[in-house]
């Protein structure tokens, strides 16, 4: 029997709340493991609705589940709300306006990714309470999606060990069932300690620990043609060890970011950078820590689940935008390149066209060009069938962790998006609850997967949530 129709009614009946809940989280931009008032107003939600609240899962202040229902299979839905540094914009306008210089902003669209799941889950306890059926729905308050690999702790936690599916979403220009295709990273800083001294009266008597950074990063760059052309490294200087060049610099700090396509490369790739960093201590006669800040694993696909949510799609359709929404997301794309725009249709692996706004479903089987980044949703793949939506919220063209994608955050058409995207993950549960046969498919396809290869945490078993890290991009 297909719930669908009654499922959406639901999230239609429940959709104001969460509308309004976006917009404050869009108002109150926080960073990684920072997002202190945005969970608080996950949980006035989360309280309104009767959900059973855990908090500070994980040992992190900003990670919540809550659960409805009884008994039967346990269906999780993965929502984030931490914002980006220096994407502060005021909402409905196409030019460059912060509120704040320099401020924090939603440029990510993680204000509706929460919002949607929340009110996803909502649904789906009403569901559960209206047709007596036995099972649970829980609403996985994720922080630190950016960068700080919560969902990786909260998995080495045990948060997701009864779980028996897993669904999330994240904002896009189009709507389809995501490609599961992600690389795994892991960020080290990389602490150089020298020795100080007078830089013109007695610079032999100085060991500069900024030289070592440099020399660390010229290894590295001449690294790049001679690892797999799918991975990346990038870099940030966190200490340069003072203001004064007339001081010869005795500490420095450089993060690092090394992403690879399979867990197995990237544990190479990490080694290989670490020799790197070991050889410009010698160089410099500097000494070299290396600690890992966070670490995720790359994505892996549920071939069961991903044609359930695209049948889903199918039978919804596409968010309902009308002509003002397509005039704005066209003075959206104004401010873009052509590049912008072809690049988007290329990478779901559709015609380019000339809307300004989504107005297709991406069939299942498209042949999709990625522009592959990372998201700690991999580790939870790896233990959990996972499935993943994208959305329609933002014109088409605009890139991610872009001034146009936080001005975006707050329109008609976004909260139309997170509406529409709500139903389709409500309705995917809904189906995985009425039919057992999908989770055993599901299951049996992630064991197949894991196989030869099975899940190892790319985060050291001392290593703890960074929770200061927002410190470090203020």
């Amino acid at each position: 029997m297909d719930n669908s129709e009654q499922i959406w009614r639901l999230v239609d009946a429940k959709k104001d709340p969460f509308e309004a809940l976006s917009d404050r989280i869009w108002g109150m931009p926080e960073l990684q493991y920072a997002e202190h008032r945005s969970v608080a107003e996950h949980l006035k939600e989360m309280e309104r609705e009767g959900f059973r609240i855990t908090q500070n899962v994980a040992d992190i202040p900003t990670a919540v589940i809550g659960e409805a229902g009884e008994g039967g299979p346990v269906i999780a839905i993965l929502g984030e709300y931490d914002a980006l540094p220096g994407l502060s914009q005021e909402a409905g306008v196409a030019e460059p306006r912060p509120v704040v210089p320099n401020g924090n902003g939603h440029g990510c669209g993680h204000n509706l990714l929460g919002s949607a799941a929340l009110l996803a889950a909502s649904a789906v306890k009403d569901w559960l309470a209206d047709n007596k059926i036995k099972g649970r729905v829980r609403y996985y308050g994720c922080p630190a999606e950016e960068g700080g690999a919560a969902k990786a702790f909260m998995v080495r936690a045990g948060a997701f060990d009864d779980v028996d599916i897993a669904i999330t979403w994240h904002p896009s220009a189009f709507c389809e069932v995501a490609d599961p295709v992600s690389l795994a990273n892991t960020r080290i800083d990389f602490t150089f300690t020298g020795r100080a001294s007078h830089a013109a009266a007695a610079p032999h008597l100085g060991r500069s620990a900024l030289d070592a950074v440099e020399l660390m990063n010229v290894g590295v760059n001449y690294m790049r043609e001679h690892m797999p052309s799918d991975a990346r490294i990038h870099y940030a200087l966190i200490d340069a060890g003072g203001i004064a060049p007339n001081v010869v610099q005795a500490h420095a700090k450089v993060r690092y970011l090394i992403r690879a396509r399979e867990l197995a490369d990237l544990t190479s790739l990490i080694a290989r950078v670490k020799k790197v960093a070991e050889g410009a201590a010698l160089m410099t006669e500097t000494k070299v820590s290396a600690k890992v800040i966070s670490g995720v694993a790359n994505l892996l696909g549920n071939t069961p689940l991903e044609a359930a949510m695209h049948g889903c799609w199918e039978r919804l359709g596409l968010p309902p935008f009308d002509d003002m929404d397509r005039a704005f997301a066209r003075k959206i794309q104004g401010t873009l390149t052509p590049e912008d725009i072809s690049t988007a249709y290329r990478r779901v692996g559709v015609k380019r066209g000339d809307a300004s706004l989504c107005d297709q479903i991406v069939p299942l089987d498209s042949k999709r060009n990625p522009m592959v980044g990372s998201t700690d949703v991999g580790d939870v793949s790896w233990v959990v069938p996972t499935v993943q939506a994208h959305c329609a919220t933002y014109a088409i063209g605009t890139p991610g962790h872009s001034w146009q994608l936080t001005a975006q955050g707050k329109t008609p058409a976004a909260k139309k998006g997170m509406v529409h995207v709500a139903k389709v993950m409500a309705a995917t549960a809904v189906e995985a609850l009425e039919d057992p046969s999908l989770i055993a498919r599901a299951k049996a396809d992630l064991a197949a997967r894991t196989k030869e290869q099975p899940y190892v945490s790319p985060i050291p078993a001392d290593a703890q949530p960074p929770l200061d890290m927002a410190a470090d991009a203020a």
